[in-house]
């Protein structure tokens, strides 16, 4: 079980240290998503494979109970918006470590254009100014679910709020 204050390694590192292809790849991501270090790519893709894992399981098995788990891992994977509606068990082995950085707060905050850039927006999270339907979320992993999409803000007592509505206000 494991000592209840030492939280477990919620990422598996590479095999290989020094792999050029690996580590090039590693390094577009950081710099596309504004990743602090390469071990948040390494928990997204120990997220992919175990998700992966999972299905190629219930791919293999066939019965009553499978359907369930078919239907729970479909489920979570459509609620979190890594996968589309209707998407297929089949879907699921064709996911990307991209899919899983898309559903980042820091990046939905970016793409709502609430910040310039991704390293802004990183910035903007860690500090307090970012707000999931009023509640301040300071995790910039943080993997932001389909209804809780459209409910991106600033804190309400954020003065990066009050700044930009200033700015708005004198425009």
């Amino acid at each position: 079980m494991g000592h209840p204050r030492k939280a477990r390694k919620k990422y598996d590192t590479p095999p290989h240290p020094w792999n050029a292809e690996r580590i090039k790849e590693e390094n577009r991501l950081v710099a596309k998503y504004g990743l602090k270090n390469k071990k948040e790519v390494w928990k997204a893709e120990t997220m992919v494979r175990r998700y992966r894992r999972d299905a190629r399981y219930l791919l293999g098995m066939a019965s009553e109970h499978t359907g369930k788990e078919r239907e729970q891992l479909l489920g979570h994977l459509v609620r979190t918006g890594i996968l589309n509606e209707g998407a297929k068990l089949e879907d699921v082995l064709d996911l990307t470590v991209e899919d899983v950085l898309r559903r980042r707060l820091q990046t939905l905050v970016h793409k709502r254009g609430l910040a310039r850039t991704v390293k802004e927006a990183r910035q903007m999270v860690i500090h307090g100014h970012i707000a999931l339907d009023g509640r301040k979320i300071d995790a910039p992993g943080y993997i932001v679910k389909r209804g809780e999409e459209d409910k991106i803000g600033f804190y309400p007592s954020s003065p990066m709020k009050k700044q930009i509505e200033a700015a708005q206000d004198a425009e």
